[in-house]
């Protein structure tokens, strides 16, 4: 199974002096006096004044930004934060959460920083909460979209979550959004 984003951030933290010469604490220290505010003003500059590769840049960056503590060690607060805007969606998305772990029972929920993620072998779904909507998004390949099915509009995910269903009420979780499911994990579980 991949790693998660928490593994990743992790492996950076206790291996940054070693891979860029500094230590995350030293980082910090070096971005502070630049007053940036914008995750992609920190990752440029780090990027271009300091040779630090994208993704070495994105966790000192996100780590500042968030006052220098880890972003994606408490999954939870992942997913809390998720629903800052969106609290009005938390039942719908435990039932759709819900329903998914049952179908597939060796799937495993991660919440992202911008979304949550369905894995077993590989992700084959993802939501975005909304204030008024959960955006399941699937990996259907070339399937031609539909009435029911639509070009993915996730923000997050990778490129392979191709199509999504837009879902407000728990009724709309139906045996047909379930094949498509079903259906995308069949695709990621491909040997």
């Amino acid at each position: 199974m991949a790693k998660t984003s928490g593994e990743y951030e992790l492996e950076f933290i206790q291996t940054a002096k070693e891979k860029t010469g500094k230590t995350i604490e030293q980082w910090l220290t070096l971005v502070k006096p630049k007053g940036f505010t914008k995750q992609m003003e920190i990752l440029n500059w780090l990027k271009k004044e300091h040779k630090l590769n994208h993704m070495q840049a994105a966790f000192v960056a996100g780590i500042y930004l968030n006052n220098g503590k880890p972003v994606y060690q408490n999954e939870d607060n992942l997913l809390e934060n998720q629903f800052a805007k969106a609290d009005g969606m938390r039942n719908l998305f435990d039932f759709v959460s819900t329903s998914i772990l049952k179908e597939f029972p060796d799937a495993k929920l991660i919440a992202k920083k911008t979304y949550v993620s369905f894995t077993a072998t590989r992700e084959f779904a993802a939501i975005n909460i909304k204030p008024a909507e959960l955006r399941l998004g699937f990996d259907l390949g070339d399937q031609k979209f539909n009435n029911e099915i639509q070009k993915s509009k996730l923000t997050g995910p990778m490129p392979r979550i191709s199509h999504m269903v837009i879902i407000t009420q728990k009724e709309q979780l139906k045996k047909n959004i379930l094949e498509y499911l079903k259906q995308s994990y069949n695709r990621s579980h491909k040997k």
